[in-house]
């Protein structure tokens, strides 16, 4: 009843909220007013994912002292062998989803309570943010990959009216279609995957297939991964589909905090780490993963570098961090990722969260050049966004070092040493352009225009509440799982979210440890990066050196730079070789369709009219007319006949 009760709440919330309050329904039934109608809304999605976090939490307790949990509702259909059941299973790895998800997705609810306060939307906004968390739980609590797939395109769809919540606005919608035609690309990928798993392996079930992995032919296991791996590609916004997340900033930031940092996003890594005993018998396709992931992190850090709006830096950011989590996955270390996703979720959370702070409180402004100096305005603010900032830097001891660090290993113990040295350098500039991103807004000179000084203020406790919890998150989620090197260290159970972890995907056996670097001396390495970069971002923007100045004669730095703002030109490549084309031809293809088939259409219709307007002169309603046409019709037939 639990796993049921989990699933349920935040459907129900969704209906009630899509059914009575984002229709106006109560209000004209009861004539309640619509700030009533608001809180209402805000109080029953926000109590909904409540419910369900206590569920999580309690199953989660029983699952880590017991057997996981399933539950088989009905069959959901049935065709020749494939007998696919609409059934769920809590076990250890959809514990830790399932906890992110709803404890993270509840303090973002409480948060939007205070952002889309007197937003005359505000009861459909809630009744999505439902629905797309009901969807997320289904993504990871399915028991089969039909289910999952479900789960995986109702977040899709779900997303995609977020992302275009405020659909007036033309960019708004247009950044809904792009994210959701995007995913559709990678989607394809999946569900090729999966009828290949059923061709494969004859069964969907999570626990047919992969009981029946490490037998199979290697060429069909790798090709079933490489195409679940699209999917992956798409959802998570790995090159070359993560065009989308830049633009999904469109939506409201507490929609932008749940995408990117605890749900869709991550639903790829979650996929990979639970398909992990495919992808082990797969090694040609982890190394495609780990390739991919590296350039993925690489290149988001090098665009992030240079971007001006503040939720762009953060999207962009996301895409990076999402390539950290597919590096561990590359590697083998699914658990890894797995936690590098938990951390994340925690400070990514945090800065969109207090992005949207500093949006709501200069009125909708998100470009970096108009801020500056707001610490003192948005003390609480500027502290949680802080912590943030040394988490997703990798600072000891905050969260993102443990995970962070724990990534870069697992690719040196591998062998992977270039692509370690690459992720490093990711790492290097994730630092840069996050103390970047700080000093910018919250440091130095107030550029905020003068008619918007006045009005900036502080967040309601509403909203910093949310940030104060995870702030302490961002601080302290790492020490789910120290390292072994640092046990002795810090006092708390040596990876321990790993450890938990292993039954669902796998353990992470370490190929050639001890050969090279141990891991204290690449943990010093990762942070001599780190520090590295936040030097540079205080030297470039807190000095009066001089340094972006002299950095901007040099004709290589500004060229890196331009390739930089420009997105590496990437959508400007997808225009020219694929959206131009198909503009042109849909265009040729419509004017065959308005001369060809509509012309061949209008054309029988103007045949037939003008035929009818002949035989029409006949209908003249005069009784003599239609006597002599009958004698005359008469004479006919017997001068016919008389022939004959």
């Amino acid at each position: 009843m639990l796993l049921v009760a989990l699933l349920l709440a935040p459907l129900a919330g969704a209906l009630v909220n899509g059914v009575f309050l984002s229709t106006g329904l109560l209000r004209r039934v009861a004539g309640v007013s619509s700030e009533f109608e608001e809180k209402s809304a805000a109080a029953v999605a926000s109590l909904s994912v409540l419910v369900s976090a206590v569920c999580t939490a309690i199953l989660a307790h029983g699952v880590y002292n017991g057997a996981p949990v399933g539950i088989e509702l009905f069959e959901w259909f049935s065709s020749g062998r494939l007998s696919v059941k609409f059934g769920f299973v809590f076990d250890r790895l959809s514990a830790v989803m399932s906890l992110i998800i709803t404890f993270v997705g509840f303090l973002i609810h409480v948060y939007s309570a205070g952002y889309m306060k007197s937003d005359r939307g505000a009861a459909r906004y809630f009744a999505l943010l439902g629905l797309f968390v009901f969807f997320m739980l289904v993504l990871v609590l399915g028991s089969d990959f039909a289910v999952m797939f479900a789960g995986w395109e109702g977040v899709g769809f779900v997303s995609y009216l977020l992302i275009g919540f405020w659909f007036g606005d033309a960019d708004n919608a247009r950044a809904g279609r792009k994210a959701f035609v995007v995913n559709r690309v990678g989607d394809l990928g999946f569900l090729l995957g999966i009828f290949l798993v059923f061709i494969s392996f004859g069964s969907l079930e999570f626990s047919d297939v992969f009981a029946a992995a490490p037998g199979a032919r290697a060429d069909l296991v790798t090709a079933v991964c490489l195409l679940l791996f699209v999917g992956a590609v798409g959802k998570s916004a790995q090159f070359p589909l993560h065009v989308w997340l830049p633009d999904a900033m469109a939506g409201p930031t507490p929609v932008s905090a749940l995408i990117h940092a605890a749900t869709m996003v991550t639903a790829g890594v979650y996929m990979v780490a639970r398909c992990s005993a495919l992808f082990t018998a797969a090694p040609a396709a982890q190394y495609t993963i780990l390739t991919v992931a590296v350039l993925t992190a690489v290149m988001a850090a090098f665009i992030a570098l240079t971007q001006t709006d503040i939720k762009k830096v953060l999207a962009y950011s996301t895409v990076s961090q999402l390539g950290f989590m597919f590096m561990a996955a590359g590697a083998g270390a699914g658990a890894v990722a797995v936690f590098h996703l938990v951390t994340h979720a925690f400070f990514k959370a945090l800065l969109f969260l207090g992005a949207g702070s500093v949006i709501h409180a200069l009125g909708g402004i998100q470009d970096m050049r108009k801020m500056g100096g707001l610490r003192r305005a948005m003390p609480v603010t500027a502290l949680t966004f802080l912590a943030g900032v040394l988490a997703i830097s990798g600072v000891p001891f905050f969260a993102g070092f443990f995970s962070k660090d724990s990534i870069l290993a697992a690719v040196y113990d591998g062998g992977f040493e270039a692509y370690w040295t690459l992720g490093v350098i990711a790492a290097m500039m994730t630092a840069f352009y996050m103390m970047r991103l700080y000093v910018r807004v919250f440091e130095g000179a107030n550029n905020t225009p003068s008619e918007v000084v006045a009005k900036v203020h502080g967040s309601p406790p509403v909203m910093t509440v949310p940030l104060v919890c995870l702030a302490v998150l961002s601080v302290f989620g790492g020490l789910l799982s120290v390292p072994h090197f640092l046990s002795g260290v810090i006092p708390v159970g040596e990876e321990f979210l790993i450890r938990f972890l292993e039954p669902a995907v796998g353990i992470y056996e370490v190929s050639n440890y001890g050969s090279g670097l141990s891991h204290s001396m690449l943990a010093v390495i990762s942070v001599t990066a780190a520090v590295c970069g936040i030097a540079a971002a205080l030297a470039f923007y807190t000095t009066d050196w001089g340094l972006r100045e002299k950095m901007s004669s040099i004709m290589a730095f500004e060229a890196a730079k331009e390739f930089s703002l420009s997105q590496i030109l990437l959508d400007r490549f997808y225009a020219l070789v694929l959206l131009n084309p198909f503009r042109h031809f849909s265009k040729d293809l419509s004017v065959f369709d308005l001369r060809v088939v509509d012309g061949a259409v209008d054309g029988a219709a103007t045949v037939v009219r003008k035929v009818a307007a002949v035989f029409r002169l006949l209908q003249t309603g005069l009784v003599r007319a239609y006597v002599l046409a009958m004698m005359a019709f008469v004479v006919l037939l017997v001068f016919v006949s008389v022939r004959v």
